[in-house]
């Protein structure tokens, strides 16, 4: 056992890529939960995302279109639990349940080909100048283009709930959707449109996994994903802030437990496996015993003659 051999700049690194997939899929529902829809669905968006863009990656040779796709696969399955939610008024628990069923079963017929099929490389955006500078270069300037995106939703999505008149909006229709209508904001749109916002980030969620954190296609790869981020975003007090901190300590405990397995620490596997899930809800938890609530119309079923 020799604890010397971690590179502390590559484990870094690492943590990023590996709070990736995690970060995009709790950015999208955020915005969801933001306009007061409950979406269980995330799980089957991403592993529908992680088929649709490893798929069409391999047959056209290209990660960009494979992570467009991923995006459109995702998208087309939140519109369907859109049409059921906000059109059939169906109960929003059940219709998300059901599309993560629905998903791991409609990625696992599509994914029959595929076994084996290695995609793509994703290429990494060397950033001149500041990817040579020591240490942070390797931690923060030597990523794929995935990477930088899931950062810059983060900030997008933050000045938008806090400081622009759509992110207003989004907020007064999550927070009280009557009073909403009444001022005259469409409310059935404007969940329309966070419902795919959230479905094509759970898509490209899917898509990094299979196309880039580990490049290949498995039944069922992503494994509590979907999940991991819902809880990120109720523990994270609905703040994309504490959303990416949170993202980037199931990363980090992830890594670290890969590494530890690496230098032979004697510690059962099934530990350090479920490491990662139990750090992340315990300290989750602590972040988010402030003051903070859910949206207060968050899962309710809104119709404009109510």
């Amino acid at each position: 056992m020799d604890l010397g051999t971690i590179d502390p700049a590559l484990l870094l690194a690492s943590l990023i890529v590996a709070a990736t997939p995690i970060l995009l899929a709790a950015l999208g529902e955020l915005v969801v939960e933001r306009a007061g829809v409950l979406n269980l669905g995330v799980e089957g968006m991403m592993i529908t995302g992680a088929i649709c863009g490893f798929a069409v990656a391999v047959n056209s040779g290209s990660p960009l279109v494979g992570f467009a796709a991923a995006a459109a696969g995702g998208a087309m399955l939140a519109l369907l639990f859109a049409l059921l939610t906000q059109f059939a008024l169906a109960n929003q628990v059940a219709s998300g349940l059901a599309l993560t069923l629905f998903g791991l079963g409609l990625s696992a017929l599509l994914g029959q080909g595929y076994v084996g099929i290695k995609p793509p490389s994703t290429p990494r955006l060397d950033i001149p100048i500041l990817g040579d500078i020591p240490f942070l270069g390797r931690v923060l300037f030597s990523h794929d283009p995935v990477v930088y995106l899931g950062l810059a939703l983060t900030g997008l999505i933050w000045w938008m709930l806090r400081h622009s008149h759509a992110g207003m909006v989004l907020r007064a229709v999550g927070e009280n959707h009557h009073a909403a209508h009444a001022l005259g904001y469409k409310v059935v749109r404007i969940r329309v449109l966070a419902i795919l916002f959230g479905g094509a980030c759970a898509g490209l969620g899917g898509a990094y996994l299979s196309l880039v954190r580990v490049p290949q296609w498995t039944e069922g790869m992503t494994s509590g994903a979907g999940w991991i981020a819902l809880a990120l975003v109720v523990f994270a007090s609905w703040k994309a802030g504490r959303v990416l901190l949170g993202a980037w300590l199931f990363g980090g405990v992830t890594v670290l437990q890969l590494n530890l397995q690496a230098v032979g620490i004697a510690i059962p596997v099934e530990y350090l496996s479920m490491s990662p899930y139990l750090v992340t809800i315990l300290v989750l938890v602590t972040m988010s015993a402030d003051k903070s609530r859910a949206p207060a119309s968050l899962g309710r079923t809104f119709h404009a003659s109510q």
